[in-house]
């Protein structure tokens, strides 16, 4: 399937990718909105959703912000010369409405009723967050059948069995996931991992489960290329998922989150990471925990839209590939 320049014109007139980038009501990447997910292949999702947060809030503004500041992208990769919209039909099918904003759980139900319905029509979704909570109810709508693959870069584990006597919080997920079959902790790889913690269980939890993580040190030390070797290893051929939390980079890079940790990936090193995955069975990805309040220049969301488009591009090519 290569829909080209006719599936953007059909949906709006000349290709919006061609306008100026301040004109227009902002979507992710230029795309056009569309209602009804039976029309694209990859649907760009926002989640405004920060109730699991224990500390900084502010994430459930990072999608609209992310919109706004990926007008700045372009539609040929300049290294790949990869364009994800030739390869798929690309659109944006708006937020994830809530019903009960302040319930945790329920937010959770609501998240994973709208990715049924993309599930159901055969999308896969490349999401923008909202705090890393969000990932667990997606899976639960994308991985219902089979446990998927994850490559998690981030600078925590998020496998804390509570945080603040909640199992649902923005540090919890990927322990719920291998405990609801989710994900296969033998094939998760967790990249970037750094920063003291009051008890070790996040990380015993991923020693004791056979989740391998590469903490930062381990990363400076053997690089993009090695790290990249790990991953396609750990996650070998099967159905993979990649949840990219922006404080797995440096502040310096992302100062707009809400756990920053210093010593981080480089944005280039990020990038490098993600075209690295090329190849692989990819059937969705996030992007979290952008909190605009924290960096009201815009670079963090700049970033984490750049790092969509990133894995737009690999996302395109598994779809046409493993469709």
């Amino acid at each position: 399937m290569k829909p080209g320049n006719d599936f953007y014109c059909r949906q709006g007139g000349d290709n919006p990718m061609h306008a100026p980038r301040y004109c227009g009501i902002p979507t992710f990447m230029r795309a056009p909105f569309i209602e009804d997910p039976v029309e694209i292949d990859i649907a760009l999702v926002g989640v405004p959703y920060d109730g699991a947060v224990e500390a900084r809030s502010g994430t459930r503004q990072g999608p609209r912000q992310i919109r706004d500041m990926s007008s700045m992208m372009r539609s040929i990769h300049h290294v790949t010369r990869v364009n994800p919209y030739e390869l798929c039909r690309v659109g944006d099918v708006g937020d994830v409405p809530f019903s009960r904003i302040f319930d945790v759980e329920a937010s959770h139900r609501d998240i994973t009723s709208f990715y049924e319905r993309l599930n159901n029509a055969g999308v896969w979704p490349l999401s923008a967050g909202g705090d890393h909570s969000i990932t667990l109810p997606i899976l639960r709508a994308i991985a219902m059948d089979r446990p998927l693959g994850l490559i998690h870069i981030d600078a925590h584990t998020d496998c804390c069995d509570e945080e603040m006597n909640s199992k649902y919080s923005h540090g919890t997920p990927f322990r719920r996931a291998c405990e609801e079959n989710l994900i296969d902790p033998e094939r998760m790889i967790q990249i970037g991992i750094r920063g003291a913690a009051n008890s070790p269980e996040c990380w015993e939890f991923g020693e004791r489960n056979g989740i391998r993580i590469v903490f930062m040190e381990e990363f400076a030390r053997i690089g993009v290329e090695r790290t990249v070797e790990e991953a396609r290893r750990i996650v070998g051929n099967g159905p993979v998922y990649i949840t990219f939390d922006v404080d797995g980079l440096d502040p310096a890079f992302t100062p707009g989150t809400g756990t920053p940790e210093i010593g981080g990936l480089t944005s280039l090193e990020a990038q490098g990471l993600i075209r690295g995955f090329r190849g692989l069975n990819l059937v969705g990805a996030d992007v979290v925990e952008v909190a605009p309040p924290f960096d009201p220049s815009g670079s963090t969301a700049l970033v984490a839209a750049t790092v969509m488009y990133e894995i737009l591009c690999i996302l395109a090519g598994s779809r046409i590939t493993n469709s």
